[in-house]
């Protein structure tokens, strides 16, 4: 099977798994686990933070974010689109005890005015806007991006309003590969930075936090109390380390892969609409006579597996995994499929 439900479905290779096998461990709640401080300095230093913190998931990150960046009854300014509002179960709520300000976006991408005219005066029966949470690369979007400048813009804005900002980057390096742009560039313009390298970057486990020291620590406390305190994760993070220091440059060859796919789906009589973006995701709007679950079904037949993002919506994503053959398969398979009226 060929399988584009996501990119979190890779395996390690060979490498990866003998650089997991010969990590030296510890107790990382103790902070004595090698491979595991040497992850989280290494991460820190290439976006030019202080600090970092290695957890089991992106969602389990980006929730640390918000408690770090936020108090009880305040409210979050993020796109319509987030993870963050879609995708972790509202946690949100229960958690930091926050609520969200939902931007109607183009495409994922949130600009200064929009984010201005979300910002709540000051007064008692409102929220008090405190946070800008910004997803880089948008999944539900289709993949689609900010660039550094845009992501600039949105932070001078925010800063100049006294707003704190978290950067959800679960495939920020998507992002900075397509702009050629520098970690480090990025990393002075946001408070807290999620990165997962169970993604793209082919990691099986895990998700880091990035900020200043003092963030760090606290988001420590709160990893321990939401059950995050891992012990001998070294050789999860053994295989983290090895993700940035060798699997970055693939992504490029990812996106590649994704618009072959998107090519092979212009022009279809039963696309209704292919979202943009650069990625690795494609997402795509099938006609109303066609839903998804039979598109999956259909698919599945051929050997192809992929998800529903809607009743009539379908997501592709490429990774390392999927070979340019495998690829080039998918694009044949596409080109043949029709569907009776």
């Amino acid at each position: 099977m060929i399988n584009l439900i996501s990119d979190t479905v890779t395996i390690p290779c060979t490498a990866m798994l003998k650089a997991m096998f010969e990590a030296k461990v510890g107790d990382d709640v103790f902070k004595e686990d090698p491979a595991v401080n040497e992850l989280e300095e290494y991460a820190a230093d290439l976006f030019n933070k202080e600090a970092a913190i290695f957890c089991p998931s992106g969602t389990m990150t980006n929730q640390i974010a918000l408690r770090v960046n936020t108090r009880p009854l305040d409210e979050v300014i993020c796109d319509i689109h987030s993870h963050i509002f879609h995708y972790e179960n509202a946690a949100y709520a229960t958690n930091a005890g926050v609520g969200l300000n939902l931007i109607q976006s183009t495409n994922g991408i949130m600009t200064v005015p929009q984010i201005s005219n979300a910002i709540r005066p000051k007064t008692d029966w409102y929220p008090n806007s405190s946070l800008v949470v910004v997803e880089n690369t948008c999944n539900k979007a289709g993949g689609t991006h900010y660039s550094l400048k845009e992501m600039s813009d949105v932070s001078n804005f925010s800063r100049e309003m006294g707003l704190r900002l978290h950067l959800d980057g679960a495939r920020i390096f998507n992002a900075l590969v397509i702009d050629r742009a520098k970690p480090e560039s990025v990393g002075p313009l946001f408070d807290t930075i999620s990165v997962c390298l169970s993604k793209g970057l082919g990691a099986p486990v895990g998700s880091l936090l990035l900020a200043d020291k003092e963030d760090i620590d606290v988001a420590r406390r709160i990893r321990k109390s939401m059950g995050g305190g891992m012990r001998q994760a070294g050789y999860l993070a053994a295989a983290g380390l090895f993700a940035l220091k060798n699997n970055i440059p693939q992504l490029e060859l990812d996106h590649y892969k994704a618009q072959s796919l998107k090519k092979a789906l212009q022009g279809k009589s039963w696309v209704k609409k292919i979202h943009p973006g650069e990625t690795n995701i494609v997402i795509f709007d099938l006609e109303e006579r066609i839903t998804a679950a039979t598109f999956i079904s259909s698919l599945k037949k051929k050997g192809i597996l992929c998800v529903a993002f809607g009743p009539h919506t379908i997501r592709f994503v490429t990774h390392r995994d999927v070979s340019e053959a495998k690829i080039r398969r998918c694009c044949d398979i596409i080109k043949e499929l029709t569907f009776r009226t």
